[in-house]
């Protein structure tokens, strides 16, 4: 079989194997140790939550802007495919960012091979191990970062063909798939909208000029589409996730120092990866005004600079301005919720370093070019050295990645006013159960930044765990006091005055409150069920709180339990309450009490077999519990010739319940009637 010219075409633009063997051989010696990580900070918020993995959950992934953290549906929609493939297994998740990270390297090198940029496979390979992508690969919320950028660059390289073959009959199907590319990356992440900029970027630096029908024209829909998708974000950002309030408040003129000091922030650790932390420390805006003035006026120098050496070379320019252009939507001009804590994030300048990592690799590979053989060896010897000390920094930052106590150590290790680390460090602690540990950095984060109602929130749970039911009250009433729609620290505040004598009407209207400004909270309408389950007159709205919380989350194990406790007050729905406690005991089988209730419900519709079991796994689980011996007796009574079984749970129960006369009237009745 012969190749067509077309073929041959394709053949010699395409990557050769070993170069992508060698990046990927390179990504996964830099982030092997993630690989091996768990999921860290906001990962499970990421990762499909229960009342989204169905097919129904698929579609309010896409038409409920609340249903996820970030309204990114094509990126939602991968992760919940993964957890169709592997459930909550870290492993998969970073898998999936390492391919994709290794992928969007040899796009890169693809693109430049396209672009005939010189240095196109060192590029790629600096790109694949470069420490400042570890944040972007090692942790999987930003799974958008990867994806979105294996889109952008496929969008970039197939509209490349457009613009090389539009005269072809073959070229609107070419724009439309590129365009569908570009559509998919914006569903994925936003700052993929400086992709039509930045192929205007591409063609006036190959050209020298641009021309209104053949650049221009054919992007404007992208433009069109990019400035709504930012738009929308950016409303979003401030309207649904909060990127809004005095911790946003900055003018205009503070906004652009601002975006001088983060250009410069991210050139220095593009340039020199030391220090590099999870979380930088935020700046004061107003009090560094008059020390910022000079990075904005160094950039501006810089850039009028490569302007005039436009005449010379285009491309130092064309790299700076795709450099700039690719930050653009993280510079500070838009509120983005991170902002909260740092203004400065590795993660943000994913995309953008390919700009200036593309011009120092084609400018090494110029001055190698031009050299003579040994000072060709040299510098091949000095870029084989770079990806290697690049690799190694990358798997050791990678390594920071493996749980969160680790993660956040490291942060505070280089960021010690870090007050989110110790909030989320203080979480740890506390679900691993160490509150002394948890105490301590609760009131860190506190006394850091007082007003942090999460930190509010945590402590007030700690405080609950303790019994102090007045001191967890206070803290949960700070949080609200600092966010009034915080729905869990409402939620949280209902479950502690529910245990408070009379105040079981603040706790319903905390709990109301709570489903009111989060309607997919189910522990929220599990609580309120319980709570209102307390008045006989309120049972019916109890079961159907019971029910929407199972709708959202069906494999709540606490929710089915609740259900049958209701459905047993029933006379006609044992059965219901029976088939509910099952269901319960199915998702958490060593749940002592359910056993327990399931036995009286069983004893109760004549099935005092199965009763008995049940009544004995209960006491397996939990020996102290000794009311279940008392119905363990009366189950006995129901069958023949097991009446000394029934006293023998009857005296051990009165061995743990001296004196209870219904234990002590029943076991004379039971002697009375013996010979």
């Amino acid at each position: 079989m012969r190749m067509t010219d077309e073929s041959r075409s394709f053949a010699a633009r395409a990557l050769p194997w070993w170069t992508a063997a060698l990046i990927l051989a390179l990504t996964l010696t830099c982030y092997w140790p993630a690989l091996h990580g768990g999921m860290v900070w906001d990962d499970d918020g990421h990762v499909t939550k229960p009342d989204l993995r169905s097919l129904a959950g698929l579609g309010r992934i896409w038409f409920n802007l609340h249903a996820t953290q970030q309204y990114y549906p094509l990126l939602h929609s991968a992760f919940w495919l993964e957890h169709k493939l592997w459930g909550d297994d870290p492993l998969g998740y970073h898998l999936v960012n390492v391919l994709e990270h290794a992928t969007a390297a040899c796009l890169l090198v693809l693109l430049l091979g396209r672009l005939k940029v010189p240095g196109a496979t060192l590029a790629g390979m600096i790109f694949a191990v470069h420490p400042v992508c570890v944040e972007s690969v090692a942790w999987i919320s930003e799974q958008k970062n990867t994806q979105s950028l294996v889109l952008y660059l496929a969008a970039a390289l197939i509209y490349l063909r457009f613009d090389r073959e539009r005269k072809q009959p073959s070229a609107t199907t070419t724009y439309l798939l590129a365009s569908g590319l570009f559509v998919m990356a914006l569903l994925t992440k936003t700052v993929t909208a400086t992709l039509p900029a930045a192929l205007l970027v591409i063609f006036w630096w190959q050209r020298g000029r641009l021309s209104w029908r053949n650049d221009v024209g054919p992007l404007v829909p992208w433009f069109v589409l990019a400035a709504s998708s930012g738009l929308f974000t950016a409303w979003v950002e401030r309207t649904i996730i909060g990127a809004e309030g005095a911790a946003f408040g900055l003018t205009l003129g503070q906004r652009c120092l601002l975006a001088g000091r983060v250009v410069w922030f991210y050139l220095g650790k593009l340039s020199w990866p030391g220090d590099l932390s999870f979380v930088y420390p935020r700046w004061d805006v107003n009090s560094s005004m008059a020390n910022w003035t000079g990075y904005l006026l160094a950039a501006l120098l810089l850039t009028a600079f490569l302007w005039v050496l436009r005449r010379r070379s285009r491309a130092p320019l064309a790299a700076w301005l795709f450099y700039v252009g690719s930050l653009f939507p993280a510079l500070g001009f838009f509120n983005v919720y991170p902002f909260i804590f740092s203004y400065v994030a590795d993660h943000f300048q994913y995309l953008a370093s390919m700009g200036v990592i593309t011009l120092a690799s084609a400018g090494a590979a110029g001055l190698m070019g031009r050299a003579n053989r040994d000072w060709r060896g040299i510098g091949l010897g000095f870029a084989a050295a770079l990806v290697a000390a690049f690799c190694l920094l990358s798997n050791a930052q990678s390594q920071t990645y493996a749980d969160e106590p680790t993660l956040y150590r490291a942060t505070l290790a280089r960021n010690p006013a870090c007050w989110m680390a110790h909030n989320n460090l203080g979480y740890w602690y506390k679900t691993h159960g160490d509150a002394d540990q948890a105490l301590v950095h609760y009131q860190e984060a506190l006394r850091l930044r007082q007003d942090y109602p999460q930190a509010h929130n945590n402590l007030g749970a700690l405080y609950e765990d303790r019994g102090d039911l007045s001191g967890a009250a206070e803290q949960f009433q700070a949080a609200l006091d600092i966010a009034p729609d915080f729905a869990a620290a409402h939620n949280n505040l209902g479950s502690v005055l529910g245990k408070i004598p009379g105040r079981a009407a603040e706790a319903i209207a905390q709990f109301r409150e709570a489903v009111r400004l989060q309607p997919g909270f189910a522990t929220a309408h599990n609580n309120l069920g319980a709570a209102l389950a307390r008045a006989p007159e309120h049972q019916a709205e109890a079961i159907a709180q019971y029910r929407e919380a199972l709708r959202i989350q069906p494999d709540f194990a606490d929710a089915h339990a609740n259900l049958a406790n209701a459905y047993s007050n029933l006379p006609d729905r044992l059965s219901d309450a029976i088939a509910e406690y099952r269901e319960s005991l199915r998702l958490s089988p060593d749940n002592a009490i359910v056993h327990s209730n399931l036995g009286l419900a069983l004893n109760t519709v004549g099935e005092t077999t199965e009763a008995i079991a049940e009544y004995n796994e209960a006491l397996r689980l939990m020996p102290s519990f000794a009311e279940i011996r008392f119905n363990l007796a009366l189950a006995f009574l129901n069958l023949p010739g097991r009446q000394n079984e029934a006293v023998a749970q009857l005296e051990m129960f009165l061995q743990a319940r001296p004196g209870n006369p219904d234990a002590l009237q029943l076991l004379r009745q039971i002697k009375a009637s013996q010979p």
